[in-house]
C-alpha cells in the first residue's frame, strides 16, 4: 500500500531542509484551524491533528505560539479550502490542496505549473477517485508484530501496518487516526516519524528520465506556490 511513504517524506524533507517555506504554510494551516473553533488543542480536534503533523516536520514552537496567538486576537484573515486535481507528463496524477484568501491568485497558479510542464488540469473528481484518503501514522522502536499487538488491544481496526526503513507504519481509515494515536500514547509512546492524513494513489507509475525530470519541475512550481499546502501524486520514484 504505502511502501514509498518514507521515501516520499524523506525526499519533501531534505527539499524543505534549508527554507522557511514549510513552517510558513504551517503557520497559516494552525491560524485556520485555531479560527474554526476554540484556540485550544485539547478541545478543538483540527488543531489538535496540525500540531501533531507539525512536530513530526520540527515546526518552532514560537511559529506554533505565533499562529495561535493571531488565532485569538484580532486575525481576521479568511481562508478557503480549494482542491485542484490534474494530469502531468506520462499518466501521472496530481492532486493539489490550498489555503488561500484569494482564490483568483491561486488557481492561475496552479494551472499555470501544469501548463509549462506538459501537463493539464482536469475536472474535480478526475483524479480523486484514483486515490485512497488514509491516515498514516509511524513510529520507530517498535517491531509490525508489537504495534499490532497494540491495535488489537486497543480494538482499533486498521488497513495495513508494515515495516518502511526503520519505522513501522500504521495505514488505516481517516476516521481512525486519533484512536491508533491514542492506541501508542496508551503504550508510552508519544513521538511519532509522522502523522498525516493523505491521498495515497491505488496504483503507482514510474515515468521515464526526461518525464520525470518534467514531473519533478511540476511539483517543485507548484509547493513553491505560499497557498498550496499539499501535493498527492502517483509517481513512483527510483531509488
Amino acid at each position: 500500500m504505502g511502501r514509498k511513504w518514507n521515501n516520499i517524506k524523506e525526499k519533501k524533507a531534505s527539499k524543505d531542509a534549508n527554507t522557511s517555506r514549510v513552517y510558513a504554510k504551517f503557520g497559516i494551516e494552525i491560524y485556520v484551524a485555531a479560527k474554526k473553533g476554540e484556540p485550544d488543542p485539547e478541545s478543538n480536534q483540527a488543531l489538535k491533528f496540525v500540531l501533531e503533523r507539525a512536530k513530526t516536520y520540527n515546526v518552532p514552537k514560537a511559529i506554533i505560539d505565533r499562529a495561535i496567538e493571531k488565532a485569538k486576537g484580532s486575525g481576521d484573515e479568511s481562508y478557503e479550502e480549494l482542491r485542484y486535481e490534474g494530469f502531468g507528463p506520462s499518466g501521472s496524477m496530481i492532486i493539489v490542496d490550498a489555503l488561500t484568501n484569494n482564490v483568483n491568485r491561486t488557481a492561475p497558479v496552479v494551472r499555470s505549473a501544469f501548463t509549462k510542464c506538459g501537463g493539464n488540469m482536469g475536472v474535480s473528481g478526475s483524479v480523486s477517485y484514483m486515490f485512497n484518503a488514509t491516515a498514516v501514522i509511524g513510529v520507530e522502536g517498535k517491531t509490525v508484530d508489537e504495534v499490532l499487538e497494540l491495535m488489537m488491544e486497543a480494538d482499533v481496526d486498521v488497513r495495513d501496518i508494515v515495516e518502511e526503513d526503520e519505522a513501522v507504519i500504521v495505514y488505516a481509515e481517516p476516521s481512525a487516526f486519533q484512536a491508533v494515536q491514542d492506541a501508542f500514547k496508551q503504550a508510552g509512546i508519544s513521538e511519532f516519524t509522522v502523522a498525516e492524513l493523505t491521498m495515497l494513489p491505488q496504483t503507482y507509475v514510474t515515468l521515464p528520465e526526461d518525464a520525470q525530470a518534467q514531473f519533478e519541475r511540476l511539483i517543485d512550481l507548484l509547493e513553491d506556490s505560499e497557498d498550496v499546502q499539499q501535493v498527492y501524486h502517483n509517481v513512483e520514484f527510483e531509488d
